[in-house]
């Protein structure tokens, strides 16, 4: 859905402030068309700036923060992996009431996974598997000198325990909860990572990986990067079919543990996303279900 609200506290943006903040800070780029794009990002509001760039405004306070953050980290993450990020070329500055800053980046071509997803996937993506893998390895292996703590993600899982369980609970009408407890038990009990932090992207979802003919072409939304336990990541794996998943694992030689707390990882990520965005992102909501229910399922 485009220009859809997505929370009660959001800040109104539209074409119209996103050109005269443009006009203010770039004037040069205000002159390019303009046009709202359809995104399942929950933090900002992206527009197609000409044909070769985007624009994201953050939406609400929170989101504020990562706009430095990705300004700061992508130009040093960018050289180092194997597929195209969206390395800011400009940053603007609140004015016409809006109260934030926000970013123009290059805008990368390509079809997202979420959209493959929802039209039909033929489950050959075996060779994604290898890119995700590739791409992954490659970002672990940026060194973490001075990086940040990662967002949401990346850190234990422990932190959101009270949370995550009332949210299975307020789900329990359309999930098995008892599973879904018992594997998030699991996962906050399992052994934590045994090495030192490493680089995550930190919201690895199908919205946010760029696909070019069926292979790992981008990755977009950094804005929760830094450093920590990246068992975050495998999310992304019970987006893929079952012989994937496993590729995946494989390729990234992961442990046990490991996988039990990206298992929890899922669940934290999905039980309170589908009720909250349920009436106003009904695809990345069908996307999640499908990712929670291979999670309870044992896939």
């Amino acid at each position: 859905m485009v220009g859809v609200r997505l929370h009660a506290d959001e800040v109104p943006v539209d074409a119209r402030l996103a050109r005269r903040l443009l006009a203010d800070r770039f004037p040069d780029l205000a002159e390019l068309s303009i046009r709202r794009v359809a995104s399942t990002g929950t933090d900002h509001a992206v527009f197609r700036l000409g044909d070769h760039l985007v624009l994201r405004l953050p939406r609400i306070g929170w989101a504020e923060q990562q706009v430095d953050r990705e300004a700061t980290w992508l130009p040093v993450l960018a050289p180092h992996l194997p597929v195209e990020v969206p390395v800011p070329v400009a940053t603007g500055e609140p004015g016409h009431g809006y109260p934030f800053r926000w970013l123009v980046s290059p805008w990368i071509a390509g079809t997202d996974l979420l959209a493959t997803m929802l039209g039909g996937s033929d489950g050959h993506d075996l060779d994604l598997a290898d890119d995700l893998a590739r791409f992954l390895l490659a970002l672990q292996s940026v060194d973490p000198a001075g990086a940040p703590q990662p967002g949401k993600r990346g850190r234990g899982l422990a932190v959101h325990d009270e949370w995550v369980r009332a949210c299975i609970a307020d789900l329990a009408h359309e999930i098995d909860a008892q599973r879904a407890t018992e594997l998030w038990s699991d996962a906050v009990a399992a052994d934590p990572w045994p090495g030192p932090p490493v680089w995550v992207h930190g919201d690895l979802l199908p919205g946010n990986v760029v696909l070019r003919d069926g292979r790992l072409a981008g990755v977009i939304d950094w804005s929760p990067t830094g450093v920590g336990d990246p068992a975050c990541e495998l999310m992304i794996a019970w987006s893929l079919s079952a012989g994937a998943r496993g590729r995946l694992w494989d390729r990234l030689g992961v442990d046990d543990a490991t996988w039990t707390r990206a298992r929890g990882w899922v669940i934290e990520q999905t039980v309170p996303f589908i009720p909250y965005y349920e009436a106003t992102l009904p695809d990345a909501v069908a996307v999640a279900r499908a990712r929670l229910a291979a999670v309870l399922a044992g896939d």
